[in-house]
């Protein structure tokens, strides 16, 4: 019965181990939001350091990169002109008449139906040089235009649960490691308790071992996942932190979630819209849409008999607004957004697999040490309370 009793210590303490690690790794990710009043509860860490995580991860790969407009070029500038073309062409009709009926609706039915037509084709002819001129225009300046981490920012706020994708997809048997190895430390942690509590089997020492076993088998893990930065080799082994040795991995699962999920076509032009630069953005596309009228002395005069001039000057700005509309229609394609998403993939992961460890590290390690102390003291509290239900099991037994 004594054997027995003696087993069990490192049996229990590899089952803390385990336990602990476990607790960590579901503490790093869950719960998504904050649970809790005022300062008591608790939020993964992950989530609640995703936002800072996406802004060291984004500077460091654009920085190394160039800018937005470096990656703006691998997007194909002529395909985006291409893609505005043809949404807009077939609607452009459409486009004028709303604007017109906006403007002057009885004036508009009341035009002869010949001057309706030129207007519609002269708009359609100076489409594609308008649209070139403008989407050249945006690759120069976006860098400018937009405020990257407020987008960001935005996006994580509404997708919390984004890092944690990034770190289960890209690290899962990883982290089931790290919960093993757990079982491994503690059950060798365990064993060194024996020798001390056949000598002093105090009723403080099986609680304190406790503690020591959830709070190092904690630390362990958190540093499994981090170090060391370079492979080393051990005996027959060759080690290197879990995260930092599935960099090549990491990099394109955060590439392609960033790409279909917060970088999108869609919302980069949805930023430049709305953003804090919207009103640069809309003096843009001004600049581009006014030869739509003013490059034509036809156009030019048609307009002003017909509406006047105050009238002239109230449809250039109904057509800014509808070109504004337009352009939300045009980039909310789906089909467009996920063909454009790999190019945005390929360029961030090419250049995150490109950083150093240290440099790969520092995007994902601060995060953690800032909570690591938290979750090794839950885990001690943990390892505290199985040491204290084992020392009554080993006195119930014993007596």
């Amino acid at each position: 019965m004594f054997d027995v009793a003696l087993l069990s210590v490192p049996l229990m303490a590899a089952v803390v181990g385990w336990l602990t690690n476990w607790l960590a790794i579901q503490m790093s990710f869950y719960p998504v939001q904050f649970i809790g009043v005022g300062l008591i509860g608790w939020q993964g860490v992950i989530p609640r350091k995703a936002e800072k995580m996406a802004h060291i991860c984004i500077d460091r790969t654009l920085r190394q990169f160039g800018d937005l407009n470096a990656v703006y070029q691998r997007l194909e500038p002529q395909r985006i002109v291409e893609q505005v073309i043809s949404q807009v062409t077939p609607r452009m009709d459409e486009y004028i008449d709303e604007v017109m009926y906006e403007i002057q609706p009885v004036l508009w039915d009341n035009l002869p139906l010949f001057v309706r037509n030129r207007i519609y084709q002269w708009a359609r002819e100076q489409l594609p040089s308008r649209v070139e001129e403008l989407v050249e225009d945006f690759g120069d300046d976006l860098d400018e235009l937009v405020d990257l981490k407020a987008l960001l920012s935005r996006e994580l706020e509404k997708h919390p649960d984004m890092m944690n994708r990034i770190f289960q997809q890209a690290g899962a048997v990883e982290l089931q490691s790290v919960i093993n190895r757990g079982a491994v430390i503690g059950g060798i942690l365990g064993a060194l308790l024996v020798p001390l509590w056949t000598r002093y089997p105090e009723p403080w020492l099986l609680p304190l071992g406790g503690f020591v076993v959830g709070f190092v088998t904690n630390w362990i893990a958190i540093n499994l996942i981090f170090a060391p930065l370079r492979p080393r080799r051990i005996l027959f082994w060759k080690v290197q932190g879990l995260f930092l040795r599935r960099q090549p991995e990491i990099s394109d699962v955060w590439a392609r979630l960033v790409a279909e999920e917060l970088i999108t076509v869609e919302k980069v032009a949805d930023a430049m819209i709305n953003g804090s630069h919207g009103d640069r953005t809309r003096a843009i596309i001004q600049k581009h849409l006014r030869p739509l009228l003013d490059n034509s002395v036809i156009m030019k005069l048609t307009a002003q008999v017909t509406v006047g001039m105050t009238g002239y000057t109230e449809l250039k700005k109904a057509m800014n607004q509808k070109a504004v509309l337009a352009t939300r229609d045009v980039f909310s394609d789906p089909a467009f957004n996920r063909e454009r998403a790999p190019v945005v993939a390929e360029v961030l992961s090419g250049q995150m697999k490109a950083l150093k460890p240290d440099e790969f590290q520092d995007i994902l390690r601060p995060a953690f040490r800032e909570e690591e102390v938290q979750l090794m003291i839950v885990g001690g509290i943990f390892g505290a309370l199985a040491g204290l239900l084992q020392f009554v099991s080993l006195n119930y037994l014993n007596f």
